[in-house]
């Protein structure tokens, strides 16, 4: 529900805080005073757009904020859904703004971020439906049709069903699709697969091949280096045969031990660097040897290395091919190896999915015939009692219909009659509601009525007819009681406030006799402040609303009976409605 409206600079609004009620609320005033701006604001507001000359004269910009309370999670699901899809947060209210500017570009505002237009009217028309002169009327969107007539026959449980299986046999179509390529075509691609995976099988791959490759390549080509510096080191160690004079590292350290052993007798607290001395020779010694042992095992292989390089250019090959690495490469291969052997048995899988979809086409085509059915009951009983709804509007002339109608088509489902129909996700009917509002004129669909007052009328009917159905949570009515005199407002009244037990509804009305039925009712005067013409809105209670009911009867100079005659019906509707309350 609404809980509160605030508009600022908004035609002859200089500001408004307003907070509607549960129930009816039943917006009143003279003439001119700017009752159906609030209309228009919350219209604005869902819209995301107003005209320049709707922004207040003097101001250059116009804020409107509203404050959606949709803490009841059950009906307003759809709501919940779409916010959902589009990353946007709710609790238990939505807050909704909008700053139009004279100059400069309009940015609405859903819970503080900002939002496209497109998205805000989506949102707004989960949230609201205005009854008039006004694009949000969901009832007049065909599109709309199909899911009011399947909320009032209970077969939404049946629609879902049959979606999950359209579904399915879309999915199941598409792999039959994609089974079904070229002949040549496909010859072609289990071709290239043979070849990928001979190739890569052929290649024998091993996780970590490459790295221990790269390692050898690098001895390989460093093999002679690698020989001599061993042989030198060896040289330095032991020392060279033929290099008498010099000495070499263990013999220096040889000519260090009776040194060391004297000072270890002189002083015992040494052996343990004597023992020192004797594992740095023991160590050269046996580093010196297997040093030597390495450089007479290198051996420049051409061979070899021809062999590393061109393995390694295999390898890096396949990468260029099928992955960054060898694992993807092998990762590749059993991919392909898949899909062949998919292709290899296509041809079976194809006539098993072929069979399968004609089998589920046979039961979506039972299923949709059995929703078909329960459609074409629930709109004729729809269609009665909306007529009968009509007929206590004063518009028993009016007649209304349900359409329900499907097209052949020989790629459709089969019923059990043996016709074949086009199908959609929610079943094979196409809904329209149509009406026709002169006697001896053809049906026609809801869009094309062209008056105000049977338009909101009309959907009034419907709304009623469909109150439990209906899950837009905020109903606003205006001009509804255009061209219709106290005898029908009254029953207008009757049918606003038992539909505000489902909704919270929303009346702009002249009438007094809707005005009586009102739980919550509201003022909109206009007052001069200073050389400037301000509206405002007032709640109105006990004598005050006795007093503007009187104002409706007999003008502004009302008499003593106007003002009884205020007081009777109030007293009189709200007699009726502790009754309606016990029924």
């Amino acid at each position: 529900m609404l809980d509160e409206l605030t508009v600022k600079g908004f035609g002859i609004i200089e500001e408004i805080n307003w907070k509607p009620a549960v129930g009816l609320n039943v917006i009143t005033g003279e003439t001119g005073a700017g009752k159906s701006l609030v209309v228009d604001a919350v219209e604005a507001l869902l819209s995301g757009q107003v005209h320049e000359e709707d922004i207040r004269h003097g101001s250059d910009e116009a804020q409107i904020e509203g404050i959606f309370r949709i803490a009841d999670k059950e009906r307003k699901a759809p709501l919940r859904e779409l916010l959902a899809e589009k990353g946007l947060e709710a609790d238990d209210s939505l807050l909704l703004t909008c700053d139009f500017r004279r100059q400069g570009r309009t940015t609405p505002r859903v819970n503080r971020q900002a939002v496209s237009r497109a998205l805000l009217r989506d949102i707004g028309a989960a949230l609201v439906d205005i009854h008039g002169q006004s694009e949000h009327l969901s009832l007049l969107n065909k599109s709309h049709h199909l899911d009011y007539l399947d909320a009032y026959a209970h077969t939404l449980e049946k629609r879902h069903d049959f979606s999950a299986r359209a579904l399915e046999l879309h999915q199941m179509e598409r792999e039959i699709q994609s089974l079904s390529r070229d002949e040549q075509e496909l010859a072609r691609h289990m071709e290239l697969l043979n070849f990928q995976i001979d190739e890569i099988k052929r290649a024998e791959l091993g996780e970590g091949e490459e790295e221990s490759l790269e390692r050898e390549l690098v001895l390989l080509t460093s093999a002679e280096k690698l020989k001599m510096a061993s042989y030198e080191i060896y040289r330095i160690i032991y020392g060279d045969d033929s290099a008498l004079a010099s000495s070499s590292v263990v013999d220096k350290a040889n000519e260090a031990v009776p040194l060391m052993k004297q000072m270890a007798e002189t002083d015992p607290s040494l052996q343990k660097q004597m023992g020192y001395l004797e594992e740095i020779i023991h160590g050269l010694e046996e580093l010196a040897r297997e040093v030597h042992t390495y450089g007479d095992n290198l051996n420049y292989d051409p061979q070899r290395l021809e062999e590393v390089q061109n393995r390694l250019e295999l390898i890096k090959s396949l990468k260029r091919k099928y992955g960054g690495s060898v694992g993807e490469v092998l990762n590749y291969l059993a991919k392909a190896e898949r899909e062949l052997e998919g292709l290899t048995n296509s041809g079976e899988r194809r006539e098993e999915l072929e069979a399968k979809k004609e089998q589920l086409k046979k039961e979506m085509g039972a299923l949709a015939s059995k929703l078909s059915q329960e459609r074409t009951r629930a709109a004729q009983k729809l269609a009665a009692v909306v007529k009968k709804e009509l007929a206590e509007l004063s518009m028993a002339r009016v007649e209304f219909a349900v359409s329900v109608t499907r097209e052949l088509s020989p790629e459709g489902i089969p019923f059990p009659d043996g016709q074949s129909y086009r199908f959609g996700n929610s079943g094979v009917d196409e809904v329209v509601f149509m009406a026709s509002t002169n006697p001896g004129e053809p049906a026609k669909a809801l869009d094309r009525i062209a008056s105000t007052g049977e338009i909101s009328r009309f959907m009034l009917a419907l709304k009623s007819a469909l109150a439990e159905a209906d899950t837009i949570p905020v109903l606003i009515f205006d001009e509804i009681d255009i061209g219709i005199g106290g005898r029908s407002g009254e029953v207008i009244g009757r049918k606003l406030w038992k539909l505000s037990r489902h909704h919270q509804v929303i009346c702009v009305t002249h009438l007094p006799q809707i005005a009586a039925f009102a739980d919550s009712q509201y003022r909109v005067s206009k007052q001069s402040a200073g050389d400037r013409t301000v509206s405002t809105i007032e709640a109105l209670q006990g004598e005050a609303r006795f007093k503007e009911l009187a104002v409706m009867i007999g003008g502004p100079r009302y008499t003593a009976s106007a003002l009884n005659a205020a007081r009777e019906l109030i007293e009189k509707a709200e007699n009726w409605k502790k009754g309606a309350v016990k029924d």
